[in-house]
């Protein structure tokens, strides 16, 4: 029995993480589960999976749920904030963490799971952008797993399996493109609810946002470089709008492999939680007949400016990709919240990454400290920017 700790419980991730493990009841079982916020789903996710420790993120929302617990015969302990968080990040009965927590605050759980030598199912790609070299390296030295989630890494490795040591030329990492990939629109009139309507993909707001500025493919390449150790050079972005070819490796024979199935996140899910053995999964087959043909294109960097900075970031490397990060959430944020324009994301992420002199990204406080001042700086320039307006 696999017992695993949902971080990012009542996301988009973790919901369907629940669903997965809901199907193959026999193998896994979930001991720990956190949230930020959601209360009415966290409830009946309590209810359902009855972990030992549950964490939500405000500390005023305890008492609720402790309430709830108490009502409903549950013993489960209830914890809060960072700490709990942490708690339930290197909760001692857990032996899988699957990391759903959205942007760099999964950072420090992560760590903190793979310091107390959990396996890792990994759906928190910032937290790889953020501190890549310090990641791999604490997992290399706790003899830690880490297993991808995002689709476009499960096919990756997927594709590595049978070759210990491959001899990758190159990863091919696909791209749906986004809701504007074909749109004539002028990006400058682009609203939240149209870069929130995905044409493939069911997602959370952030990284829905991002797949429409493609810097979620930028950040995509960033954790593949760290994740199986190429270089980004080695990396090309492939639009491929019926998202059915997930990613590719070519080899240095020239041959291709490819990972394909129909769109669900719940596939890359299970293959993280039940490798490395395959299991029966609710997916339809993929009926190529009813696919018919199978598009691909380059990205083009000049209407995705987003997609060219953090490959900039990528490449500069030390603190800069943290800053990129920072920035990107931040601006992200204040679209959504109708502050700022769809064209000022990448014009934020830009100014604050030239503001920035990059240094070695050797510790965690190090990490943090430039995301903290990329964060203040970018929240500076949106607000000059709503002076102005």
């Amino acid at each position: 029995m696999k017992k695993i700790a949902i971080l990012g419980s009542t996301g988009s991730i973790g919901r369907q993480a629940i669903d997965v493990v809901r199907r193959f009841r026999g193998e896994l079982s979930i001991t720990a589960l956190a949230a930020n916020s959601n209360l009415a789903v966290f409830k009946e996710q309590l209810m359902e999976c009855k972990p030992l420790v549950a964490s939500i993120g405000n500390a005023a929302d305890v008492g609720e749920l402790e309430y709830f617990c108490k009502k409903h015969n549950l013993k489960i302990k209830i914890v809060s904030g960072r700490d709990g968080l942490l708690e339930a990040a290197r909760h001692p009965a857990a032996g899988v963490v699957l990391s759903a927590v959205v942007g760099s605050v999964g950072l420090e759980p992560l760590l903190a799971a793979i310091k107390a030598k959990k396996d890792i199912a990994l759906a928190n790609k910032e937290a790889l952008v953020v501190a890549g070299p310090l990641i791999m390296r604490e997992a290399k030295k706790h003899n830690v797993r880490i297993l991808p989630v995002d689709s476009e890494h499960s096919a990756i490795f997927q594709c590595l399996q049978n070759d210990p040591k491959p001899g990758i030329r190159r990863i091919l990492l696909t791209a749906s493109g986004g809701p504007f990939y074909r749109s004539k629109k002028r990006h400058a009139g682009i609203t939240a609810a149209d870069a929130l309507a995905h044409p493939t993909w069911i997602m959370g707001k952030k990284i829905t946002i991002d797949s429409a500025t493609l810097m979620n493919k930028g950040l995509e390449a960033i954790e593949a470089h760290h994740l199986f150790s190429v270089p980004l050079e080695k990396i090309e972005i492939v639009i491929h709008p019926q998202s059915i070819i997930h990613s590719m490796v070519e080899f240095a024979d020239m041959s291709v492999l490819a990972q394909m199935s129909n769109p669900d996140m719940r596939l890359p899910i299970q293959y993280a939680l039940t490798w490395p053995h395959r299991r029966d999964s609710c997916l339809a087959p993929l009926d190529l007949f009813k696919v018919r043909s199978l598009e691909f294109g380059r990205p083009d960097f000049r209407k995705f400016p987003c997609l060219a900075l953090a490959l900039e970031a990528g490449k500069t490397g030390g603190t800069m990709p943290a800053v990129m990060n920072a920035a990107n959430e931040v601006a992200v944020a204040a679209f959504l919240e109708r502050k700022i324009p769809f064209t000022a994301i990448a014009q934020i992420i830009e100014k604050v990454m030239r503001r920035h002199k990059t240094v070695a990204s050797n510790s965690l406080e190090t990490v943090l400290a430039a995301d903290a001042q990329a964060r203040e700086a970018a929240a500076q320039i949106i607000r000059g920017y709503l002076f102005s307006v």
